[in-house]
C-alpha cells in the first residue's frame, strides 16, 4: 500500500498531502502597500500581520501538487469572511474567533485546518485535486490577512533548512 504523500521536500522529508499549505493564484494578502495578490509577493515586501503588524517576506515559492482542497463560499466563515469565494489546500491552518472555535475546541479563538471547517454546504472537500498555491515564507510563522481570512503562513518543515 501507498503511502499519501506528495513527494520528497529537502534531504528525505515527506509531506502528507493533508499537511500541504499556502494559498492560491489570486488571494488577495494585505501588504504595508495595500491589498495584493500573493503571485506577485516578493522577498522584502512587508505583509500585515495579526500577531506583530508586519512581517518581512523572507522567501514565496510556488507549489504544483495533487491534494484536497477546500472551498470556502464567500461570507461562510462570518460577515465577509472570506469577501469572496476561496479554495484552500485542505491543511491550510484558519485562525477562527467565532462560535465554530467554542464548539469545536471549548475555546475564544483556534488555529485549525481548513478541512476542520467542512460542512458540506458553504465549506467543501474535494479530493485529489491539482492546483498551484504559493508557501510565503517569514523569520518565523505569523498569522497573515488574505482574502479577508486570518491564516497562518508557511513553516518551513525542511529541518535541514536552517543548518549551517
Amino acid at each position: 500500500m501507498e503511502p499519501k504523500s506528495v513527494g520528497r521536500f529537502g534531504k528525505d522529508a515527506v509531506r502528507d498531502i493533508h499537511e500541504v499549505s499556502g494559498l492560491v493564484a489570486g488571494a488577495v494578502i494585505m501588504t504595508l502597500e495595500g491589498e495584493m495578490p500573493v503571485q506577485f509577493l516578493s522577498p522584502g515586501d512587508r505583509v500585515v500581520t495579526r500577531d506583530t503588524g508586519m512581517a518581512v517576506v523572507k522567501a514565496i515559492r510556488p507549489r504544483k501538487m495533487v491534494c484536497d482542497a477546500v472551498a470556502i463560499l464567500a461570507g461562510s466563515l462570518g460577515h465577509t469572511r472570506p469577501d469572496r469565494d476561496v479554495v484552500v489546500p485542505a491543511g491550510q491552518k484558519i485562525l477562527i474567533r467565532d462560535w465554530r472555535a467554542e464548539a469545536l475546541y471549548g475555546q475564544k479563538q483556534a488555529m485549525i485546518p481548513a478541512s476542520k471547517l467542512v460542512d458540506g454546504e458553504f465549506v467543501t472537500l474535494h479530493q485529489n485535486v491539482e492546483i498551484t498555491f504559493y508557501e510565503i515564507e517569514f523569520d518565523r510563522e505569523h498569522v497573515i490577512y488574505a482574502d479577508c481570512l486570518e491564516v497562518a503562513s508557511y513553516v518551513s518543515t525542511d529541518i535541514y533548512a536552517n543548518a549551517a
